[in-house]
């Protein structure tokens, strides 16, 4: 039986942190959620010290705002793993990821075998082929293989999961070299940043309708917008036009009389959300795949709420959108013709606006250390950040249904 460690009097409140778990396609299959707390001279506590802790943040997470109608992965306590304590209701979606660590207790399979009983799916963290984990591989659904730190035996650890019938997610896939090495050894899914923080992508040709929605995001980063130009813009555009008229004439935006009128639509939408219809132009969002968009928004609130102005927000959005659209920055800050201080951050997050980013991007990375180096504190970054993932919901479901 494990025993419950008293916890120590020094640390605070965990840091949470949320992933995307993706198909190869980039294709989102699922959310994986994670608490980590910071000891004052800024290394992780180890997770059986600060347990209470983590399960104090799982008493208020809302799996439908953390995931949608995706899988929510939750990283199991001792607590939990004597019985479900804490956890959301099995069924909707949850699964327990059973940590490495929690693997060689005298009754850790009896205790996995209760918790699929409750219903909950199933997921072995921390791999490595240990005996004690290879207990587990016939019960448990998905496996995490941590790719940076078994590169070495990745194919041969992969090969073994496949064989006991699991499925692999490769953990920290947060580069390209990772990524690959991970798909070349057969893994089904791969955790990590939904965008690649660094691009060297550039001679791609955008298309007429891209042109367009950097052209809107042009004019709606000036400090006064040109209202006839961006009318100009959004009629000219098909898809422009389609998606604006739909989204100011849907229920939700309160509008009691049909809105016929692009120029009547672009003042009741407002710049924010003509930015954001832009970026679910350019990263072709329709209900059915919501997941990039939903990061891409997840990004610029986050951004916007940390630096405290609009710019902030525009700095996310692109930074996110040039990653997924794999152009180069250069590109997005020449199309985009955004302030120097924008570009700086953009570059190389640099300027009044590039720590911001560097800690957001750093956060999405589950890198606590960067986010201090980039001068936040970890516990504001991360509660910002799971504060804007239900609005950013919101409004990609919102946008993405207007592209119906």
């Amino acid at each position: 039986m494990y025993q419950l460690d008293q916890p120590p009097a020094h640390v605070g409140s965990a840091v949470v942190h949320r992933q995307p778990i993706v198909h190869p396609d980039r294709s989102v299959f699922g959310y994986a959620v994670r608490a980590s707390v910071m000891a004052p001279d800024g290394s992780v506590e180890p997770e059986q010290r600060v347990e209470h802790l983590v399960e104090a943040q799982y008493r208020i997470l809302d799996p439908d705002l953390l995931a949608g109608d995706k899988l929510l992965i939750l990283r199991a306590t001792t607590r939990v793993m004597m019985g479900g304590y804490d956890l959301p209701p099995a069924g909707g979606g949850v699964v327990v990821e059973i940590p490495g660590h929690m693997t060689s207790g005298d009754d850790a399979v009896e205790q996995v075998i209760a918790l699929k009983h409750m219903g909950y799916g199933l997921a072995l963290g921390d791999y490595t082929g240990l005996p004690a984990h290879d207990e587990l591989l016939t019960i448990v659904d998905y496996v995490k293989i941590d790719v940076a730190a078994q590169l070495d035996r990745l194919d041969d650890l992969v090969a073994h999961v496949h064989k006991c019938g699991a499925h692999v997610i490769a953990e920290r896939a947060d580069s390209r070299d990772r990524i690959h090495a991970a798909l070349s050894a057969g893994a089904d899914l791969l955790q990590g940043p939904m965008f690649e923080r660094h691009r060297s992508d550039s001679g791609r040709q955008l298309s007429a309708g891209e042109v367009q929605c950097f052209e809107l995001v042009r004019l709606l980063s000036a400090e006064y917008p040109d209202q006839d130009a961006v009318v100009h813009v959004v009629e000219s555009d098909p898809e422009l036009t389609m998606r604006v008229l739909h989204l100011v004439n849907s229920s939700a935006s309160g509008v009691r009389r049909r809105i016929d009128s692009v120029r009547q639509a672009v003042v009741l939408v407002g710049p924010r959300q003509l930015n954001a219809l832009a970026m679910a132009s350019l990263v072709d969002a329709r209900t059915a795949a919501v997941g990039p968009l939903w990061s891409v928004l997840t990004r610029a609130l986050t951004c916007s709420r940390l630096a405290g102005t609009d710019s902030g927000y525009v700095v996310g959005m692109l930074s996110a959108v040039a990653s997924h659209l794999k152009l180069s920055i250069d590109s997005i800050i020449e199309r985009s013709g955004v302030s120097e201080a924008i570009a700086d951050a953009l570059r190389d997050q640099t300027g009044p606006l590039g720590p911001v980013l560097a800690a957001v991007l750093a956060h999405e990375e589950n890198d606590t250390a960067a986010v201090v180096a980039a001068g936040y504190e970890p516990i504001e970054v991360a509660h910002v950040h799971l504060a804007a993932i239900p609005e950013a919901l919101a409004t990609a479901t919102a946008l993405a249904t207007a592209a119906a």
